[in-house]
């Protein structure tokens, strides 16, 4: 089955009417290039120039579809139309098919045909003026240049720019791509780190209250009612104004009011002091210095936080030991709990507490890892995490 030709561009079409029309109205008004009786004028007759001229009008339907078959088809056309009286129209279109096989032609074709076009000019500057001796010779290589050469790297300069023009539109999609996704990747993260400050903030607190009302709800003892009561109270007002803490560093128009500053190590004997009254026996033994980065204070914090909430709800009776030690540019931090002698915990957890203290840790580069161990006063859950400390970046 034979290949379909490219259908015409609608455009290509009204030039090659427009160009047909007008060498037709040229020849029927007798206006050639040449006389009849120059020597080379080898197909005298007024109608011979018609065939060159159709030909080439034909190669305009074309010059976009099959820009290298226009111009090959074209050029046969041009050399025949030299050997009759010729037609101005035909080098004219002709003119137009060079033009665009170097626009819309490959890149291998855009680069070829000025060269081509350009060594074309010279040698027929050279040679006729070289075998003739008469100043007349050089316009055979103007000719040429301004039939061939001209056309070509008007065609090559304006490829140039649309190609440049293509290259910035993509630069700037890729840009605005760039830009989508960063956006995006802002949002994802910003939304994790207010998902981890929420679950430290509030988990803790959440546990306690829940813990206690569930044992002033089953003992029917009115002091332990009490002081259970006591410490959901205690909790509760705490939880708030860690709430409003979050608040006020997500509100952008915040008035006058400051947010209260993150929380440091310098809070773990209050932190300790809050578990103890929540009903666990912890024991905080922090050699990490006397200044770290903000990030690090604050990651170490809300991972002692996190532990000592997971030990509420999970950790079987004993202590729970919070060890804090700076050495080697790293802060390490080990809390370990009793594990294996609780049925269920106090409190149904959700595995967000682990997550919240994984990415903490990444995000600094540290390590980061928790589970069940054996040690001397049975199992354990110990967990340990190791952050790195860069020094002079205490602010």
């Amino acid at each position: 089955m034979a290949p379909r030709l490219p259908h015409p561009h609608r455009f290509d079409g009204y030039v090659a009417l427009a160009g047909l029309l007008g060498g037709v109205l040229l020849w029927a008004i007798g206006l050639g290039t040449r006389p009849a009786d120059e020597p080379l004028v080898l197909w005298p007759g007024h109608w011979p120039v018609l065939l060159p001229l159709a030909v080439t009008a034909g190669c305009e339907l074309l010059r976009r579809s099959a820009p290298r078959t226009a111009l090959l088809t074209a050029t046969a056309a041009l050399v025949l139309d030299t050997v009759t009286e010729g037609n101005l129209v035909t080098v004219l279109m002709y003119t137009d098919v060079i033009y665009a096989a170097v626009l819309y032609g490959t890149p291998a074709s855009a680069r070829r045909i000025p060269r081509i076009t350009g060594l074309l000019a010279v040698a027929g500057t050279i040679v006729p003026f070289a075998v003739w001796r008469v100043p007349e010779a050089l316009l055979i290589g103007v000719a040429v240049g301004i039939v061939a050469f001209a056309p070509a790297s008007t065609g090559l300069i304006v490829r140039n720019h649309r190609e440049a023009a293509e290259a910035a539109r993509l630069r700037a999609q890729q840009t605005a791509l760039l830009a989508e996704m960063d956006r995006t990747q802002a949002v994802v993260a910003e939304r994790s780190r207010m998902a981890r400050e929420l679950h430290d903030m509030v988990a803790n607190h959440l546990s306690a209250i829940a813990i206690h009302s569930t044992a002033a709800l089953s003992l029917d003892d009115p002091g332990t009612s009490k002081e259970a009561l006591g410490v959901i109270r205690e909790n509760s007002v705490e939880g708030l104004a860690e709430m409003r803490r979050l608040i006020g560093i997500l509100r952008d128009d915040s008035g006058d009011s400051e947010p209260a500053a993150a929380p440091t190590l310098d809070g773990l004997g209050a932190l300790a002091d809050t578990a103890r009254a929540n009903g666990l026996e912890v024991v905080v033994d922090a050699a990490h210095g006397d200044r770290l980065p903000a990030p690090v204070e604050l990651a170490a914090y809300r991972i002692v936080q996190e532990s000592l909430t997971n030990a509420l709800k999970h950790a079987g009776p004993g202590r729970v030991t919070v060890v804090l030690r700076r050495l080697d540019g790293s802060l390490s931090i080990v809390v370990s709990s009793a594990y294996g002698d609780r049925e269920q915990p106090s409190v149904p957890g959700s595995g967000a507490g682990l997550i919240g203290m994984r990415e903490r840790t990444a995000l600094l580069g540290g390590t980061f890892e928790a589970g069940a161990r054996t040690g001397p006063d049975g199992g354990l859950w110990v967990v340990r995490a190791t952050l790195p400390v860069v020094e002079g970046e205490t602010e």
